[in-house]
């Protein structure tokens, strides 16, 4: 019982850092774009409408992982956003691409792209959908 608490307040207060990363994150998407749109990849079609895009799902993202009935939908959500996003983070480190407040060096880059993968954990932990590494099963 006591184990499940811990588990529950543990989710709750990643649910709620994660949160409100991605609504800092959706905002800025949607508020300055630019430094975004010269991370994309140039694969990526219709740039400036896919980053008003992720600006807007990460922003839905958010609010419906805080919101009981959607969170296993935004774990899943968001975990996929990380690995969709992750080509940009690439692109940002191998390119160099100086952007504002960020470092330009792998002394940033390298833990930034080691950390997507946590990020894609992070989401589906937080949505309740995997129990690895807190939960020990008998």
């Amino acid at each position: 019982m006591m184990e499940s608490l811990h588990d529950d307040r543990t989710r709750a207060v990643m649910r709620w850092l994660m949160a409100a990363f991605y609504m800092v994150a959706g905002i800025a998407h949607l508020a300055i774009p630019e430094p975004f749109l010269r991370i994309t990849p140039s694969i990526v079609p219709f740039a400036p409408q896919v980053i008003l895009l992720t600006g807007l799902c990460e922003l839905a993202g958010a609010v419906a992982l805080v919101t009981k009935p959607m969170r296993r939908w935004a774990g899943i959500g968001l975990a996929a956003y990380a690995v969709c996003v992750w080509p940009a983070n690439f692109k940002h480190a191998i390119d160099g691409i100086d952007l504002p407040y960020l470092g330009s060096s792998w002394l940033y880059h390298g833990p930034r792209l080691a950390f997507q993968p946590v990020l894609v954990w992070w989401a589906l932990y937080s949505a309740a959908l995997i129990d690895w590494p807190w939960r020990r099963h008998a």
